[in-house]
């Protein structure tokens, strides 16, 4: 697969996953005759994963760390298993916290009433 492809595939630009290439955190990538990258379906599945890693806030520095982890191949596994764990606590709490932030919200919006006519002249300012 050319990047083109795997970028709409995984949901990453071209320009970051040249990136995390550059960073290590990608398995090797072999090069046609033309010197392209040729991607294949583990590469796709491993760059989706990162996709979703660093679309809920883990650190580039924990990527690294956990694809390090995972070049050792079995013998990180454990600290592989402990960092997504640690990542899916994280997500816990910002969940609980979201759903305060919506509950709030909720509570403001029902605050102002029925949607009417002055709404639309902007009467109040909290």
């Amino acid at each position: 697969m050319k990047i083109s492809e795997v970028s709409v595939a995984c949901g990453l630009s071209a320009h970051t996953i040249r990136f995390y290439e550059k960073s290590g955190m990608l398995p090797g990538i072999e090069r046609g005759a033309d010197g392209h990258r040729r991607f294949t379906p583990r590469h796709v599945e491993w760059l989706t994963l990162l996709f979703w890693l660093r679309e809920t806030g883990m650190s580039l520095k924990e990527m690294r760390r956990f694809t390090a982890l995972a070049k050792e191949g079995d013998a990180g596994i454990a600290e592989r298993r402990q960092i997504l764990a640690n990542h899916a606590e994280t997500l816990k709490a910002k969940r609980k916290m979201l759903e305060k932030c919506e509950t709030v919200l909720a509570i403001k919006i029902a605050s102002y009433g029925p949607i009417d006519d002055e709404d639309a002249k902007g009467s109040s300012l909290i």
